[in-house]
């Protein structure tokens, strides 16, 4: 089976990840795509394309003519922006052959929207961090102030004062304002069936985090943490990889925000003994998998560092030039 990575950009962990996957059951190959040629994961691929920037007719043009020339049995979005899209065209793709990484579109709405997603998580009796009402209700300071549909920590602030506050609110379009945490952070990769069924679950403490992801974290085997992502999946109704943010306060988990796709650390869970790619590709081969819910390696450590690729000037031209015609 092939499976196809969009928004490739620099997710080579990612495209090797799946290379191995599809080398330990029964091969294929890994065709990414992204808009920009010098995204260094396209010369990882098997095979690299160049779309159309955007989500309009001709990306999901290009996408169609790229599942049916390679006969892709598995499409894996990984930027925010492109999971209400291809949520929204599950059945099209299935109809054809192609499973889609993706919750149902009512799912990613939540998991979108901080809003709804706080006010999910009160209805059905998970722990969020306190939200006060705008611009009343504050007990005290420092606050941690975000955009209600941001994403990473472009949008993301700790404000000390009331002036500051005022100031922010000024700029922010639809804000949230929570109580500031003092207390370890995680993220936690769960891995459900398409029926819902969760199958791994392997929390990550984030030790040191750069523009919203981490770089330094080590698996913690916090079994309250594991039960509680396990019963916000269910209720959500989360399919195949999911990075779940919380907070370990005071004895109890407090739930941050869901990103239904791949995150930057997931190999961190990978190289720890839950290898979901490989999860992933058994299921599309309907082959059995079974839970493996706490069997990962206790304590082990990531540390990401930058490596670099290096092309001839007349390689990057190539590449340009095959914005025309598709192939890198």
């Amino acid at each position: 089976m092939n499976v196809l990575i969009t928004s490739a950009s620099r997710k080579v962990g990612l495209i090797k990840a799946f290379q191995r996957a599809l080398a330990e059951e029964d091969g294929g190959q890994v065709i990414a795509i992204d808009a920009n040629p010098r995204s260094a994961a396209l010369y990882f691929a098997d095979k690299g394309y160049i779309v159309p920037s955007g989500l309009d007719q001709d990306f999901l043009t290009a996408v169609q003519n790229i599942c049916q020339e390679h006969d892709i049995r598995l499409l894996i979005p990984t930027r925010d922006e492109e999971l209400p899209f291809f949520a929204a065209l599950r059945e099209s793709f299935e109809h054809v052959g192609v499973t889609i990484m993706v919750p149902e579109q009512g799912v990613v709405r939540i998991c979108q929207d901080k809003h709804l997603f706080i006010n999910f998580c009160l209805e059905h009796g998970f722990l969020v961090p306190k939200t006060y009402e705008i611009p009343r209700g504050i007990p005290k300071f420092p606050v941690f102030v975000k955009e209600r549909f941001g994403k990473g920590s472009k949008w993301a602030f700790r404000v000390e004062t009331a002036s500051e506050l005022d100031n922010l609110l000024l700029r922010l379009k639809d804000p949230i304002i929570q109580e500031y945490i003092e207390a370890p952070e995680y993220t936690v990769d769960l891995f459900a069936d398409f029926s819902g069924l969760v199958l791994s679950v392997v929390p990550r403490e984030r030790l040191s985090v750069f523009g919203g992801e981490s770089f330094i974290g080590r698996t913690c085997k916090n079994w309250d943490i594991i039960q509680e992502a396990i019963q916000l999946a269910q209720a959500l109704g989360l399919v195949g990889h999911n990075t779940i943010q919380c907070f370990w306060h005071e004895g109890r988990v407090k739930f941050i925000e869901v990103n239904p796709r791949y995150g930057g650390g997931a190999h961190l869970g990978f190289a720890a003994g839950a290898f979901t790619p490989r999860m992933l590709v058994r299921l599309i081969l309907g082959k059995e998998v079974k839970p493996c819910i706490g069997e990962f390696e206790d304590r082990y450590y990531m540390l990401r560092y930058t490596e670099d690729l290096f092309l001839r000037e007349q390689e990057l031209k190539q590449s340009e030039r095959f914005h025309q015609s598709g192939a890198i």
